[in-house]
């Protein structure tokens, strides 16, 4: 049996169109629903909230008392007073100014919590860097839920006073859930030392999707994610589209996507045409002209905040999740993605990033070049520290 290092290390012909090397590591039985607002993705968690007979098991990265925030509250804690053991994992950097009083009165209705990492250097295992970037949502370990968006106004409709940033997110039914609840325990106890039971067995089969519940973890794991990316980068024959919101890719990932352009793979990548994290827009845009000049399509979405994060390679392979091809996602940050190989999933999907593609804007290399001095200079100063970014 081959160890996790040796399949990470083994290579295939660019281009073979084969997304073998871990198949392994895909459930089949599952079904997925893709959620392509903040709104749509609220709504759909707060149903399967309700039918929660068992565990409600949240983990976000911004946890905020804002009118979202507080509708979520309600019904967690109604689920914890019905005897529902609900359990919340947020990150202490990403939920900064959380109101102590609205975590208060959660935990007095029996919801149980765990602050990531919080601001505490004299704790033990206290890092700054390790950040909990995962927004994940399991029911009874049947239905799971992972994407890009938050327990924030920031993804409301406008119409409710929300931000309404454009995302992603997916609902899944099936075995693969069950995966998602053991990522989710096993940080509750790493972090706490307090041990709970899951289902012994994943749920019935739901759909016809095959899914690998993908996590970055420690040591070998923690680029397990990227190189899934790289692997169907690689196998790509005819077409790669990509929504990515903090996109700082690495020398790797750079050249899989060139390497992938020069083999005739139409390759096309929508980035935020502004972002709420400017330093880190900067430092993306620096390696736009190494793309460009190697047939890479990029493209900038024009209306408010792009936060997505997934691809779509050949209609067959697909990735919705929290994977920012950045340097934090890479090298520090916890995330989680559902990789499917379902041609089903994939054109949905792939229909969405469409038609996003066709409302934003293709940057020209030629016009690229000329763009002000000003901002090169800028650019080459973030890109200087996007390891830190």
């Amino acid at each position: 049996m081959k160890s996790p290092l040796r399949r990470l290390l083994r290579r295939k012909r660019p281009g073979s169109g084969e997304f073998s090397r871990y198949l392994d590591q895909y459930l089949p039985g599952n079904a997925l629903t893709l959620l392509a607002s903040g709104a749509e993705t609220f709504r759909s968690m707060s149903e399967a909230i309700e039918q929660a007979r068992e565990t409600v098991h949240l983990e976000t990265y911004m946890l905020r008392a804002d009118g979202t925030g507080q509708e979520f509250s309600r019904r967690l804690q109604a689920k914890a007073r019905s005897g529902v053991r609900v359990r919340v994992i947020y990150d202490s950097i990403g939920s900064l100014g959380i109101d102590p009083a609205f975590v208060h009165q959660m935990r007095n209705a029996g919801v149980q919590f765990l602050e990531y990492h919080p601001l505490a250097p004299w704790r033990p295992r206290w890092s700054w860097w390790r950040r909990d970037h995962r927004k994940a949502l399991i029911i009874d370990g049947r239905i799971a839920f992972a994407g890009g968006v938050n327990i924030s106004d920031d993804h409301a409709p406008i119409e409710q006073g929300g931000g309404d940033w454009h995302d992603m997110h997916a609902r899944l039914e099936g075995p693969a859930a069950r995966e998602l609840d053991r990522i989710f325990r096993a940080l509750w106890f790493k972090e706490t030392g307090r041990w709970f039971a899951i289902p012994e067995r994943p749920g019935p089969a739901a759909g016809s999707s095959k899914v690998w519940v993908i996590a970055n973890q420690e040591l070998l794991l923690r680029y397990r994610i990227r190189a899934a990316y790289l692997d169907a980068l690689n196998a790509a024959r005819s077409e790669v589209l990509i929504a990515n919101a903090y996109f700082v890719p690495d020398l790797r990932t750079r050249l899989a996507l060139a390497a992938a352009a020069r083999r005739g793979v139409s390759v096309k990548v929508l980035l935020p045409g502004k972002s709420d994290v400017q330093s880190v827009w900067h430092a993306g845009r620096y390696a736009y002209d190494y793309l460009l000049s190697r047939g890479v399509r990029i493209y900038e979405w024009p209306a408010g905040v792009l936060h997505a994060k997934c691809a779509v390679v050949d209609g067959r392979w697909a990735t919705v999740g929290t994977y920012n091809m950045d340097h934090r996602s890479l090298l520090s940050n916890l995330e989680v993605n559902f990789n499917v190989l379902d041609p089903a999933f994939a054109a949905v999907l792939a229909a969405r990033l469409r038609d996003d593609i066709a409302q934003s804007p293709e940057l020209a290399l030629a016009a690229w070049r000329r763009r002000p001095f000003s901002k090169k200079i800028i650019e080459s100063f973030f890109w200087l520290f996007r390891s830190l970014l």
